[in-house]
């Protein structure tokens, strides 16, 4: 059965979203969420007082879903909850943003759509190939465009409108956010300071071994007060403990051999006088570019996969590549042209390397059983049973809320989007059909986001209060030595006190430096004294410091003049970005919003079972 869905797997979206459809609409009027009936009125969130409306929210999702799948996405559980947060985040800050232009009086004419339309195309109407000409936008073909019938009738009109009433009221507010920008000659003259001043240092350095049985010694008083006093520190993502079975897609040399054959006979037939484009939208595993004949458009070769990069740019144009292995399967590469540096255009026909029909079969079978035995249950012991009786073995992964899960440095897709996504400890999660195989999990326990409890992370706090007290404990020696050095030499206080002494290469105030990290105190210490002096002992949260300045380069300022303004006007953008990204957030952290989201999906979940 999952062999032959896999062979229609181009149709299924469409019918998971005919499912879910009706699947919605009968359960808007079943009462599922133990209030009253749920309606075509029922808020998935509410925002300021704003509903969010179920169906608006899950068309939405569906939409993007649809879209990345007609590309040749195959969604996980995992990207579903990446579509599903961004949507909802994009409704939330849209009601955030009309309820900001309501308080501010912001509002858009007609006259000025028009006017934008006319004059300031949005970014997907500029890509389109048939507005371009040699590569670049045709203002006057755009013009043309906008004043034929066609407009009007394929709904172009309507959406240029629907761009501009959402994005004329936002560019309105962020030109008043940062309407009062300023940058001065001596801010600017700071940051060329930080990106040319450099400095060489010799430097002794503390860095205390942790101790087994370190901070045993600490009360649970002092442990309570650090953790009151740091509580941001003990910030936890969501995390949940699954136990997973596997049942991995197995290719052998046959495998790969067979897809080698297949990509030799295609490539023959376009030789021998088949077009490339109709071979490709034909036989190519590559459903996003097969659509338009295997176009990959033009883009740096350097962005491709190492292997078939090389290999496009081996080509002369016109010239077709033999089979192409890369982790993706064999490509058959036509070279289209050549641009500027590493540019090139292509068109490329994708083998993928499948297991044989007997092995698919075998492997389709037992996940078959695993799903008719264990998929969807609120019973834990089912999947142990059904795992034993298959000899599937079962594998622990801890999972954070946000990230897919891994195991052994491997992604274990759909297993975190899943049990983040209103699951219960002891559900079995649905069978998902991955890539690399079939996989299916149990959560065993979920712990939800927010600041970790005193008593779940007092060894944490145990361990940061002992390593402050054993760099309390280095500080008297490095002053001894900071002491020492500062009347004789570096090196003979160094060599008397049985200390190494490291030397750094030059360095900038943004630079990693090897032995004293980026964004340090030790860093910034190093440019607070002059060449030739010692400073003062430098604590860092994982060590102390005692350096000497070896040499000290003060940034050009005649260099700095030269360039002032373009810097300046980069500054200034910096700033009005800075600001209404400010803003947003200071307006987001302020919002009382309600969502309930993970309540609808685990009554879903509960109502299914």
């Amino acid at each position: 059965m999952l062999h032959q869905m896999r062979s229609l797997a181009k149709y299924v979206w469409v019918i998971v979203a005919l499912f879910f459809v009706g699947g919605f609409l009968l359960y808007q009027t079943s009462g599922l969420l133990g209030r009253t009936n749920v309606t075509p009125t029922t808020a998935v969130a509410t925002v300021n007082g704003h509903d969010i409306l179920y169906t608006d929210y899950q068309n939405r999702v569906q939409a993007q879903m649809q879209s990345a799948q007609q590309q040749g996405q195959t969604l996980t559980e995992d990207d579903n909850r990446r579509i599903e947060n961004s949507v909802f985040e994009q409704m939330v800050s849209e009601i955030l943003l009309q309820d900001e232009y309501n308080r501010r009086g912001i509002n858009v004419t007609t006259d000025e759509i028009r006017e934008f339309a006319q004059f300031a195309p949005p970014p997907w109407i500029t890509s389109v190939p048939d507005l371009q000409t040699d590569g670049q936008f045709d203002r006057d073909k755009y013009q043309r465009l906008l004043a034929s019938p066609q407009a009007r009738t394929s709904g172009l009109l309507v959406q240029l409108e629907d761009y501009y009433r959402s994005e004329i009221p936002r560019e309105k507010l962020f030109d008043e956010l940062s309407s009062g920008v300023y940058v001065t000659d001596a801010e600017l003259w700071r940051i060329w300071q930080d990106q040319h001043d450099s400095a060489q240092v010799s430097y002794v350095s503390w860095h205390p071994a942790a101790q087994p049985n370190a901070g045993q010694d600490i009360s649970d008083g002092d442990l309570r007060d650090y953790y009151n006093a740091h509580k941001a520190e003990f910030d936890r993502p969501g995390r949940a403990v699954l136990s997973v079975v596997q049942i991995p897609r197995v290719i052998t040399a046959a495998d790969t051999a067979s897809a080698r054959a297949h990509a030799d006979s295609l490539r023959a037939q376009i030789v021998a006088g088949a077009k490339f484009e109709d071979v490709a939208k034909d036989q190519s595993s590559d459903s996003a570019s097969a659509v338009s004949g295997g176009d990959l458009g033009r883009q740096p070769a350097s962005g491709f996969v190492p292997e078939y990069g090389k290999a496009a740019l081996a080509l002369k144009p016109g010239e077709i590549s033999q089979p192409i292995l890369t982790q993706f399967g064999f490509h058959i590469i036509r070279l289209d042209a050549r641009g500027g540096g590493d540019t090139v255009a292509t068109h490329h026909i994708l083998v993928r390397i499948e297991p044989n029909d007997s092995s698919s079969k075998l492997m389709d079978k037992k996940a078959d059983d695993l799903a008719k035995e264990a998929a969807n249950s609120d019973q834990g012991a089912k999947f142990d049973t059904a795992a034993k009786r298959l000899e599937l073995p079962i594998e622990h992964v801890i999972a954070f809320e946000g990230t897919p899960a891994s195991l052994n440095g491997q992604v274990v897709p759909s297993v975190s989007g899943w049990a983040f996504n209103g699951a219960k400890p002891g559900e079995t999660s649905d069978l998902f059909d991955t890539d690399n195989g079939y996989v299916m999990a149990r959560l065993d326990s979920i712990t939800m986001s927010g600041t970790a409890s005193f008593d779940a992370v007092k060894q944490d706090v145990r361990t940061k209060v002992a390593a402050i007290r054993a760099l309390d404990k280095e500080m008297p020696a490095a002053r001894q030595f900071a002491s020492a050095a500062a009347r004789t030499s570096f090196e003979a206080a160094a060599q008397q006190q049985g200390l190494h002494v490291d030397q750094s290469q030059p360095f900038a105030r943004g630079s990693f430096v090897p032995g004293l990290g980026q964004f340090t105190e030790a860093i910034g210490a190093a440019f607070g004294v002059k060449q030739g002096a010692v400073t003062q002992p430098v604590r860092t949260d994982d060590g102390i410091y005692v350096m000497r300045v070896d040499k000290r380069v003060v940034a050009d300022s005649a260099a700095w003049a030269a360039q002032k303004g373009q810097q300046r006007q980069t500054r200034l953008e910096q700033l009005r970005q800075q600001r209404v990204q400010m803003f947003l957030s200071d307006m987001r952290k302020a919002a009382t919003i309600k969502d309930h989201r993970k309540e609808i999906a685990a009554a879903t979940r509960s109502a299914s079972s």
